[in-house]
């Protein structure tokens, strides 16, 4: 009598079972709900022991609680309300003209080889140049007030933006553009629901930088003739030597970056829901 081996059955061999729940085993793992706040909870630790243990010295990083006092002091006696409300309209137009200028390019750019011809080549060459060492220029073209500041983080941002929306563009497999020609799609339709679709996360990765970046930009710019804003406070406090109160602005910094960031990620993943990646 021939004994018989049961065979094990894999997710292929039984057509109910999704094959995707096999392949997430060799994913990151299962999110868990609040992730985005472990790390700069672990970071707050770290600070908090390594300022009561006195490993970090006052010198060197002032401590927790008393970026909490000066935090207050600011609020309350400083206007730091009206610093940080000055910080984020030049961050939010900023970073407005330079994604709107920065997908325009991108789309000329990436859906017409003339506009690729024309638009790529001076882009690239703003790659090499950084955007930062532009400031004294655009001093002398714009003068020192706050059209220089918003054009500064403007094209600070809008490299990242073209850059990645336009591989996005580049990078869509051509077999649908072959399978629109089977099936008689117009150019426009198959730019508006292939093409532009397609791109999307390359524009939100392309997001991503541009809000760091935006936020640099908007750390340099503040410490030129700036009446208002985080970095006026901080060139303030430089001056003064209250390095609490400097310790504060980068906490802010850091803040609107790392919110802005999560914000980002966080509409990517509701609207490229149908995109099913390692993250899901």
């Amino acid at each position: 009598m021939t004994a018989t081996i049961p065979l094990r059955r894999t997710a292929t061999d039984d057509p109910r079972v999704d094959d995707r729940v096999v392949r997430r085993r060799l994913g990151p793992g299962r999110r868990f709900r609040f992730s985005f706040w472990v790390g700069p909870i672990l970071v707050l630790a770290v600070w908090s022991i390594g300022s009561s243990t006195g490993l970090i010295k006052p010198a060197v990083l002032t401590a927790p609680w008393d970026v909490v006092t000066a935090f207050r002091d600011q609020w309350s006696d400083h206007d730091l309300l009206g610093n940080v409300l000055s910080s984020l309209q030049r961050a939010v137009v900023g970073l407005a003209f330079g994604v709107t200028a920065g997908v325009v390019l991108a789309v000329v750019s990436g859906l017409s080889r003339i506009g690729e011809s024309v638009f790529d080549g001076p882009i690239q060459i703003k790659r090499s140049i950084p955007t930062l060492a532009l400031i004294p220029l655009f001093i002398a073209w714009f003068g020192i007030g706050e059209q220089m500041k918003i054009v500064t983080i403007a094209l600070i941002s809008l490299v990242p933006i073209y850059v990645h929306t336009h591989n996005g563009l580049r990078g869509i497999d051509g077999r649908y553009a072959e399978l629109a020609e089977t099936i008689g799609l117009g150019r426009g339709e198959f730019v508006r629901h292939v093409v532009l679709p397609g791109a999307l996360p390359g524009f939100l990765l392309g997001m991503r930088f541009a809000v760091t970046s935006a936020l640099l930009g908007l750390v340099v710019v503040e410490q030129y003739n700036a009446v208002s804003g985080i970095g006026h406070m901080i060139t303030l406090a430089e001056q003064y030597g209250q390095t609490d109160v400097i310790v504060v602005g980068l906490v802010i910094y850091g803040v609107f970056g790392y919110l802005a960031d999560t914000a980002v990620r966080f509409t990517g993943r509701r609207v490229l829901s149908w995109r099913r990646t390692l993250e899901d």
